[in-house]
């Protein structure tokens, strides 16, 4: 193998990883996305809409 042939493997080998990274970068992208939908999607806590009540207190007893 000469200079040339091992400098094209390298870079072919740089973009093979670059892609990897990219992709993986991607998925956690989508991950990420599909976890806030959830989040936002989905209440936290539920309000209630109930009047709201008096409360009694017995002082003459």
């Amino acid at each position: 193998m000469n200079t040339a042939d091992a400098t094209i493997e390298n870079a072919l080998s740089v973009v093979a990883r670059s892609r990897d990274m990219r992709e993986r970068a991607l998925e956690r992208r989508r991950e990420l996305q599909r976890r806030t939908e959830v989040i936002i999607t989905r209440p936290l806590y539920v309000l209630k809409k109930n009047e709201p009540k008096q409360l009694l207190l017995k002082l003459d007893s």
